[in-house]
């Protein structure tokens, strides 16, 4: 029941892709828009009032110097547009931000993204696994305590299944916490040396457009993310039609979130970075 223009926030705009991109889909649809590119990265901001300055169309952007946690909008948005993702969906605090901007989201406006996914496997990596031993995040307890963004090359996967493991709606209106559990079980289907978990992503953009590194809903062609590998600090030998169990928290307190998993079968182990000691990731 609105009346034109249309009122787009870009949040976390980097250097302009999602706002080109706004651009061409408001003509494609023949509507006016008014589009906020919000952005707190001085370099990309003033990359952002070039291409304002330069490139036809962008008129009708406004070049917003800020964090979308604590911009004041001058008024509601009917769609509110980000790309945040990491390689395990949330693990650059996409859940985070874009609750922060939700505020500004009208009650019946849309979120792009509007919701993801994050999966995992048991993996057999070896040359991977002894490359961070070696000391791929600085050396010590840290090395097997923090996961990596990787190309598997040299990878076998003992399991056929990828399992669910946390999930995030957006909008997001009631303010859930996004602190997650999940229990993972997993029959291996061959003898193997289990030395980590492969994690991927599956984002639901809007109604059925959906972009995704999971193997099995793979986005062809797209090379903007790796997959990431949770090591384990011993692998673990598994005998075909065994089960491994596995335990994943996503935690926060008030100034970093953290990931941390164990082991329960074939045999307990400890919990690996506990309160975010080797890896965390700063909310500040």
């Amino acid at each position: 029941g609105r009346s034109a223009p249309f009122c787009v926030m870009v949040v976390g705009a980097g250097r302009g892709p999602l706002v080109a991109a706004s651009l061409r889909a408001a003509r494609r649809a023949d509507v006016m828009v008014q589009v906020f590119a919000v952005e707190k990265n001085p370099n990309a901001v003033h990359a952002l009032r070039h291409r304002r300055r330069t490139e036809e169309g962008w008129n009708c952007v406004e070049v917003v110097p800020g964090d979308m946690r604590t911009w004041q909008a001058p008024r509601k948005a009917d769609v509110i547009v980000s790309e945040l993702l990491g390689s395990f969906g949330d693990n650059e605090l996409s859940p985070e931000c874009i609750d922060g901007a939700q505020r500004f989201l009208a009650d019946d406006g849309v979120s792009i993204p509007q919701s993801y996914t994050a999966s995992l496997t048991p993996v057999s990596a070896p040359g991977l696994w002894a490359d961070a031993r070696r000391g791929a995040a600085g050396g010590g307890l840290a090395d097997l305590e923090t996961a990596y963004v990787v190309n598997f090359h040299h990878a076998f996967y003992p399991c056929s299944k990828i399992k669910d493991c946390f999930n995030f709606q957006h909008p997001n209106w009631a303010l859930e916490t996004n602190d997650r559990f999940a229990e993972l079980d997993f029959e291996t289907e061959v003898d193997s040396l289990v030395h980590g978990f492969a994690g991927y992503f599956d984002c639901v953009l809007y109604g059925s457009a959906r972009i995704s590194i999971h193997p099995e809903t793979f986005s062809v062609g797209m090379f903007s993310w790796f997959p990431m590998f949770f090591p384990l600090q011993n692998p673990v030998f598994l005998r075909k039609g065994s089960t491994i169990r596995s335990h994943w928290w996503r935690r926060h307190d008030a100034r970093q979130v953290w990931y941390e998993w164990a082991l329960s079968d074939p045999s307990p182990t400890p919990v690996q970075n506990p309160g975010g000691r080797s890896w965390p990731i700063g909310l500040l």
